[in-house]
C-alpha cells in the first residue's frame, strides 16, 4: 500500500541503483521520475529495468503485470526543475563522491518544494557529512538500498525529525522492502561492513595465494548451498558497482591494504569493460556461466580451507560491528540472512566453530586471516565475557544462541525482524 504522504518520487542519478530503486517505486504505485544530466544514461534505464524486472519475476518477488505497470509509471528528465516539481521525496544515487553529493543536495534543496524529503543512497558517506549543506535538515536522511535485495538502511542525521523517519520507514515498507535503522551512524551501515569481509578474503585468496576464483566460489556455494559465490555476486551486481563502492570507502579506512588489493584485482576488468553479467563477461562468461552448470560442485570438491578463510572474514566484521554497538548479534545475522538469502549468519557460524576456537585461530595469525585491518584486541574484548561464562558455542550448549533449538532456525526469525530505530 502506498504511503499517502508521498505521491511523487524523484530519483537523481540514472546509474544502476537509480535504475533499480525507481523500478521499485513505480511497481509500488508512485508517480516516479528519474533525473540525470546525461540523456545517454537515461536512455539505458529501460533496458536495465527490463533485466531487473525479469530477475524479480524469476525469483517470485513480483508478477509480470505489476512490473509492466510499474515501468509505465516511470518517466525521465534532464531538467532538474522539471524533475523536482511537486516531488514529495527525492532519492539521490550519484557516484560515491562527497563533494558531488553535497552539490546535488544543495541544488535540490533550493528547487524542491519546501515539504519535500531529501535522501541519499550513499553506501559509505555518512548523513552527517552531507546534511549541513541543506536548510531542511529535519527532512534529510539516508535511504540506502541494496541491489536485488529487500533490506533498506534508513538512517537519520543530527537534525532529522522522528516524523521524517516514520514517513521513510513506511515508504520503504510500501515498496515491500524491510527498513533497518542502526543504533548509531556508521559509514557502510551493517551489510556493507560485513560484505567486504567476504570480498577482501576472497580477493586475498586469489591475489596472494593464487587460488582460482572458481574454487573460491565453489567453496562458498558448497557449504551454504547458495546459488552463487562472491565472484559471481560481483558479476551479478556489476564489477563497476563494486569498484566504485570500494573507491568510495577509502576515506573511512584506517588501513587501506585490503581495499587497494581489491581495486588492483578489479582494475583490469574495468579497463577491458568486462563488468559482469550486464556486459556478457566478467569473472565468468554469460549467458551460460560455469557456476550455473550441473557439474560446478562435482568437477572439483569444495575446499574447507578456502571456506574457512571466507567465513572468518565475515565473522570478524560482525564481531566488530557488535562490539561497537552498531547492532546486536541477532540483527546482524538477520541482515546477512535477508540480503544474502542464506539460512544462517556469522554469529551462528561462530557458535558452530566455537568462540574459543576463533581466538586460537587469531593467535596463530595464519592463512585463515588474510585481511590485515581488523583489531585483534577488539575481537578478544567482545568474546572474552562469553567464554568466561562457558558460552563457547554449540559444543557448550550456548554461545550467542541457545542449543539445540536456536532461534535463528525458527520460521519467524526473519518476519518483521527489526524494531523502529532511534
Amino acid at each position: 500500500m502506498v504511503n499517502h504522504e508521498i505521491k511523487k518520487v524523484c530519483f537523481v542519478g540514472a546509474g544502476t541503483m537509480g535504475c533499480y530503486n525507481s523500478l521499485l517505486s513505480g511497481i509500488a504505485g508512485y508517480d516516479t521520475v528519474v533525473y540525470d544530466i546525461s540523456e545517454e544514461a537515461l536512455n539505458r534505464v529501460p533496458q536495465g529495468q527490463e533485466m531487473m524486472g525479469n530477475f524479480l519475476m524469476a525469483i517470485g518477488t513480483f508478477d509480470a503485470e505489476r512490473v509492466t505497470k510499474g515501468r509505465n509509471r516511470i518517466r525521465f528528465e534532464t531538467n532538474p526543475e522539471a524533475a523536482a516539481r511537486d516531488a514529495d521525496l527525492v532519492s539521490e544515487s550519484v557516484f560515491e563522491n562527497l563533494d558531488l553529493k553535497r552539490r546535488i543536495h544543495s541544488q535540490f534543496d533550493e528547487i524542491c518544494p519546501p515539504e519535500a524529503i531529501l535522501t541519499t543512497n550513499t553506501s559509505y558517506i555518512m548523513v552527517s557529512e552531507i546534511e549541513d549543506i541543506v536548510r531542511r535538515g529535519e527532512r534529510f536522511a539516508a535511504m540506502h538500498f541494496y541491489l536485488l535485495a529487500p533490506l533498506v538502511d534508513v538512517v537519520g542525521g543530527p537534525r532529522t525529525s522522528p516524523v521524517t523517519m516514520d514517513i521513510l520507514n513506511r515508504f520503504v515498507r510500501s515498496l515491500e522492502c524491510i527498513p533497518f535503522t542502526p543504533a548509531r551512524e556508521k559509514g557502510g551501515y551493517v551489510h556493507n561492513n560485513l560484505l567486504p569481509g567476504l570480498n577482501y578474503a576472497a580477493t586475498a585468496l586469489v591475489s596472494q595465494y593464487g587460488e582460482r576464483f572458481e574454487d573460491v566460489d565453489r567453496a562458498w556455494v558448497g557449504v551454504h548451498k547458495a546459488n552463487i559465490g562472491p565472484f559471481a555476486l560481483m558479476d551479478l551486481v556489476g564489477i563497476d558497482i563494486y569498484y566504485s563502492a570500494v573507491k568510495g570507502s577509502f576515506h573511512n579506512q584506517k588501513d587501506a591494504r585490503s581495499p587497494q588489493m581489491m581495486i588492483d584485482l578489479l582494475q583490469p576488468y574495468m579497463d577491458r569493460g568486462e563488468l559482469g553479467m550486464k556486459t556478457g563477461k566478467g569473472f565468468y562468461t554469460y549467458p551460460n556461466p560455469s557456476y550455473g552448470s550441473p557439474g560446478f560442485l562435482t568437477e572439483t570438491k569444495p575446499r574447507e580451507d578456502i571456506y574457512r578463510v571466507l567465513a572468518n572474514g565475515v565473522i570478524i566484521r560482525a564481531v566488530q560491528l557488535a562490539e561497537e554497538g552498531i547492532a546486536d548479534f541477532a540483527d546482524i545475522d538477520r541482515i546477512w540472512m535477508i540480503n544474502m538469502r542464506l539460512n544462517s549468519g556469522p554469529f551462528a557460524w561462530l557458535d558452530k566453530k566455537g568462540l574459543d576456537v576463533l581466538l586460537t585461530e587469531i593467535e596463530s595469525e595464519g592463512r585463515d586471516f588474510l585481511f590485515p585491518e581488523y583489531d585483534r584486541d577488539q575481537v578478544r574484548r567482545f568474546l572474552d565475557p562469553f567464554i568466561k561464562k562457558g558460552q563457547t558455542g554449540i559444543s557448550s550448549g550456548k554461545g550467542f544462541y541457545a542449543y539445540p533449538n536456536p532461534v535463528y532456525e525458527a520460521a519467524d526469525f526473519l518476519l518483521n525482524p527489526f524494531q523502529p530505530g532511534p
